[in-house]
Parts: C-alpha cells; sequence; structure tokens
C-alpha cells in the first residue's frame, strides 16, 4: 500500500536540491508539505519586521511552486509536538521526511518528533542538504571533538569525498501519481499570513530591499556568477562606496533560509571556475564563505552554549559592563559616530550590512569602544539581519568580540577612519542619515570637529540635531586594550583552544599584503584580508599612536570574494 506523506519544511525553503522533500513524495499516494507557524511567538519573538516579511515571501514563493506541481503549502499555526499527532491520524500519516538541523535546539526539538511518529507508527527519513557535509563525520574524523580551528576544519574535510551533488528540483513527472489533497477552504486554514496577521503595524513599511524566496534566489545566483566570471577571473574587484550597499547578487539570506541550496552553489561555482581556469581544479580557498559557514556549523552543533559566555568552554569570560543606555544608542543608531549610526540604520530599515561594516559596528559595541558583551550585540542582529542564524551570528560575534577564533585584539576599528578609506566623500552617509547630507566631505565623519558656521550652513548642529561623539575612542580603545590584554593573560588556556598561531590567516593575509617593513613594524594603513574567509579588520599597531585622522593618500580596500555572507 502507498504511502502518505508528511514533509515538514523548516530551513531548505525550495523544491532544487531536497532530498528530503522527494523521499516524501517517492512512492506515496499523498503528499502534504507543512510548514508551523506560531502566530503567539510572532508577537513575543525577538525577530524584526523584516525577517518576518521575508519569511512570509518565502512560503508564499514555495506555495506558488507547489501550486505549479497540483500541490499546495499547508502553513499549520502551533507547535509541531502539538499538533503532529492530530495530523497523523487525520491525514492517515504513515511517513515524515525533513531535513537534518545541526543545530542543537533543533537536534533536540526533531528527537521528540521521531519520538511521537515512532508512537504512531510513522517512517521518519532525514536528509541532510542545508550544509555540504555531514558534520558528525567531520567530527569523528577529529577522535569524537569538532575541530575548532579553520585550518584543522580545512584539513579534515580535505580528506573527505567532495559533498554530495544536488538532486534534481521536485517536478511534475517525479510528483506521478502523488496527489496532494486541498480543500476547498485551504486558504482560510492553512494559508500564509500577513504581517498584519501576525500584529505588525506596516505602516510606512518600505518595500523589500531583500525580495524572499526561493524563485529570486535562483534568479540571484545566476547574476552572481556571471559577475563573479566577470570580475578578472576571480580577482576581487576594488572597494567603494557601492560596495556598502545591497546587491541584487546577494545570497546570504537566501542560504540562510535554504530558499538556495548551499550544495548547488558549490558545484555552480565549481564548474564555472572550470570553465574560467581552463578545467583546473579549484583550491578550497574558492568555497570560502561557504566553508566558513560550515565551520561554525561544525563548532555549534554540539555545543548548546554557542551563544553564550557563561558555560561555552570555548569563549573567554570577559567583565563586560552592563549599559543599557549604551546600548541603545548603538543600536537605534545615536552613537554620534556617522559611520556607525549610518551602518545600524541600513540594519534597521533594510536586513543588511556589508562584513566590513558588520566589524566595525562589532569591534565598536564590543572590545573597540563600549564594551558591552557580544551576547547584546548578537541578538541584535537576531532581530534585524536577515542570514543571522544561531551558529554563524553567535560564532562571528565571538570572532570580532576576540572571545574564541580570533585572538589578535590589538586590532581595533576606528570609527572614524575605517569608514572613510572605503567611501571618501561620505556617499553612504549622507544615504542613511540624511541630517548630515548638507555637511562637506572634510567633515561628515567627524562633524562635531565643523566649525560653528559650517554646522549651521549643513542645517544641522551637533549636540541639538545630531548627537555627540557618545565616547572618546581614543580613550576607550586604550582601556580597553589594557582589560583585553589581562583577561587574555589569565585565560589562556581558553583562548589557545580556539588559536591557530602558525596559520592564523590574519596574519597569513599581512604577509602576502604588505611589504617586509609592514611586517617589521606592525604598521599598515589599511585593511588586511583573509584568505578566502572574507575577514576585514584594521591594523592599528599601538592605538596611543594613530590618532583618528585621515591621511591624505586614499587606499584602495580589496572587496570581500563575493557577497555571499
Amino acid at each position: 500500500m502507498s504511502p502518505n506523506s508528511i514533509h515538514w519544511f523548516r530551513k531548505g525553503l525550495r523544491l532544487h536540491d531536497n532530498p528530503a522533500l522527494r523521499e516524501a513524495v517517492r512512492g506515496a499516494a499523498t503528499v502534504r508539505c507543512v510548514y508551523f507557524l506560531d502566530p503567539w511567538f510572532a508577537g513575543s519573538s525577538n525577530l524584526g519586521v523584516n525577517r518576518w516579511r521575508f519569511l512570509l515571501q518565502c512560503l508564499e514563493d514555495l506555495d506558488a511552486n507547489l501550486r505549479k506541481l497540483n500541490s499546495r503549502l499547508f502553513v499549520i499555526r502551533g507547535q509541531p509536538a502539538n499538533v503532529f499527532p492530530r495530523l497523523f491520524k487525520e491525514w492517515k500519516i504513515s511517513r515524515l521526511t525533513f531535513e537534518y538541523d545541526s543545530e542543537p535546539f533543533g537536534k533536540e526539538r526533531d528527537a521528540a518528533i521521531k519520538k511521537l511518529a515512532t508512537e504512531a507508527g510513522v517512517e521518519v527519513v532525514v536528509n541532510i542538504s542545508h550544509t555540504l557535509y555531514d558534520l558528525d563525520r567531520i567530527i569523528e574524523l577529529n577522535g569524537g571533538q569538532p575541530p575548532l580551528t579553520y585550518k584543522r576544519f580545512q584539513t579534515l574535510i580535505s580528506r573527505m569525498d567532495p559533498p554530495e551533488p544536488p538532486v534534481e528540483p521536485l517536478s511534475e513527472a517525479f510528483m506521478g501519481k502523488c496527489v496532494t489533497p486541498v480543500s476547498d477552504d485551504h486558504g482560510d486554514k492553512y494559508g500564509v499570513p500577513s504581517l498584519e496577521e501576525l500584529g505588525f503595524d506596516i505602516e510606512g513599511l518600505a518595500s523589500a530591499v531583500w525580495p524572499g524566496g526561493e524563485t529570486e534566489a535562483l534568479t540571484r545566483i545566476e547574476r552572481h556568477l556571471e559577475r563573479k566570471a566577470w570580475v578578472a577571473n576571480f580577482e576581487r574587484p576594488r572597494m567603494n562606496a557601492n560596495s556598502l550597499l545591497a546587491s541584487p547578487t546577494g545570497l546570504s539570506p537566501y542560504l540562510r533560509f535554504g530558499c538556495l541550496s548551499c550544495r548547488l552553489f558549490y558545484f555552480k561555482l565549481t564548474d564555472l571556475y572550470r570553465k574560467v581556469k581552463k578545467n583546473s581544479s579549484p583550491s578550497l580557498s574558492l568555497y570560502g564563505q561557504l566553508l566558513w559557514r560550515e565551520f561554525f556549523y561544525t563548532a555549534a552543533t554540539n555545543n548548546p552554549r554557542f551563544d553564550k559566555m557563561e558555560g561555552n568552554p570555548i569563549c573567554v569570560r570577559i567583565p563586560w559592563d552592563r549599559n543599557n543606555e549604551a546600548l541603545a544608542k548603538w543600536a537605534e543608531a545615536k552613537t554620534g559616530f556617522p559611520w556607525i549610526d549610518a551602518i545600524m540604520t541600513q540594519l534597521r530599515q533594510e536586513g543588511w550590512i556589508h562584513h566590513l561594516a558588520r566589524h566595525a559596528v562589532a569591534c565598536f559595541l564590543t572590545r573597540g569602544d563600549l564594551w558591552i558583551s557580544w551576547e547584546e550585540g548578537m541578538k541584535v542582529f537576531e532581530e534585524y539581519l536577515l542570514d543571522a542564524d544561531y551558529s554563524v551570528n553567535a560564532g562571528n560575534w565571538m570572532w570580532l568580540s576576540a572571545s574564541a577564533f580570533f585572538h589578535q585584539y590589538t586590532r581595533i576599528f576606528c570609527p572614524v577612519r575605517f569608514g572613510r578609506r572605503t567611501d571618501p566623500e561620505g556617499q553612504y552617509l549622507r544615504k542613511y542619515l540624511p541630517v548630515l547630507k548638507n555637511f562637506p566631505s572634510k567633515y561628515i565623519y567627524e562633524p562635531w570637529t565643523a566649525p560653528q558656521h559650517v554646522q549651521e550652513e549643513a542645517e544641522c548642529v551637533i549636540g541639538r540635531d545630531y548627537p555627540l561623539p557618545m565616547v572618546d575612542h581614543r580613550e576607550a580603545s586604550e582601556r580597553n586594550l589594557v582589560l583585553m590584554k589581562r583577561v587574555h593573560s589569565e585565560q589562556e588556556n581558553t583562548a589557545q583552544l580556539t588559536r591557530d598561531v602558525a596559520d592564523d590567516p590574519m596574519e597569513i593575509r599581512m604577509k602576502r599584503a604588505y611589504p617586509k617593513h609592514v611586517e617589521e613594524t606592525g604598521r599598515a594603513d589599511g585593511f588586511l584580508e583573509t584568505t578566502g574567509c572574507a575577514k576585514h579588520f584594521h591594523h592599528e599597531g599601538e592605538l596611543k599612536s594613530l590618532p583618528c585622522k585621515w591621511p591624505s593618500k586614499v587606499i584602495q580596500v580589496p572587496e570581500l570574494s563575493g557577497e555571499v555572507m
């Protein structure tokens, strides 16, 4: 007898490269694709309106694509553990399929659902497709422990077979005789809700800069690969003000929600490289952004405290300040530093910021200026950032705060000079901080230094129309550097867990990018970029010797390797 199947969507919101979905359809009499949405959670969660809109657009697109196959998406109101037993009985289900979730909370949830399904006599089929590799296999190769340095991670995957190629998209031919029973009131019972139905006030909400859904993702990946082939055979283009803006080739939110398969991206990138480079084999660095994502997933999968400082065995315990007022100024773009405030404004409005910008605001909040815990910054990113997820968001915040993975804490981003080098005319600032749009470029990054008459002519008096700087960067960064040095010295054993001094990618890139005198003096006026991992920083050497002043020479900053993350 042919089974009746449920495919449970969580991430993996796509029809292409979805092996669990294909298993639900294979040989089945009926299939119902479900997504659980708890309306109460929508009203009480920490997710902002842009993230909810992106998710709802993903679900609408998924439903539209299923309609083309004479199927539909069933958006279920409620918690899976509470609703599944009823669905198993009501729909006479004998098979449940879903994509493997490597995150600790997801594994705990899925174990509970498997138990419910087994008790109901329902077969459970789980497939890996949100990551390139089987993370448990990587951990097994490492003696049962997750690799905690990127170098070790690369060594392990180099011993493994390449990732599985993507499976074919679900098609009408593959559906065959499998049908989806749909009632006349399907829209009322199982339709995708609106933002208003979830309790959001959308008055004045701007149109989405990042439209959600698989259809958009597949369009973007083609643009992304066209651009990558065009840009000098994979060489990185020069950084400029436009690089800070959302790009029609950006992919990170689509990878996070699974609208785009990481395996499809991996193999398309491989094929393009071989075409451009005449069949030569690509190195691991080509997949840098995907592999850093994979590295953080592997590090987090067995660590339920990965997003916490306390109880997290790999995280240096730093006595951060608790300052809700300062945190609010940072989150609400009221720090008085235009570069920082423009970034936070873009984040709140659009749900995405460039890697360079992420580094700047993260350093400012934590070890650079405000000395506030990375956990607080992570929560703000979780609320607003479309591509934030448990593993990558927490991993990046630990990295940028020098709490784990990156320990060159003497490198601090200047909240004035860092942005100025990328966008000397302040075009980015004028876009996101229109209150400053009339300032001459000379003063726009430090408007408090403008003479009174210049401020009045710009119709923006600092301290009245735009805030004064909330901290003295020089004093704060010097104080924090002393504290960080002491903490790392006291907790050397913890710091060593995620440190690989011999092959720190930051150090490798510095040696390649800068002449010998820079290596010897430890001084460089610019950004240093890691190999293949899209990490940038500013090397300031001795803080006290480098005031926040703009040097006469404009430095060309290399762009990130693509726009994935």
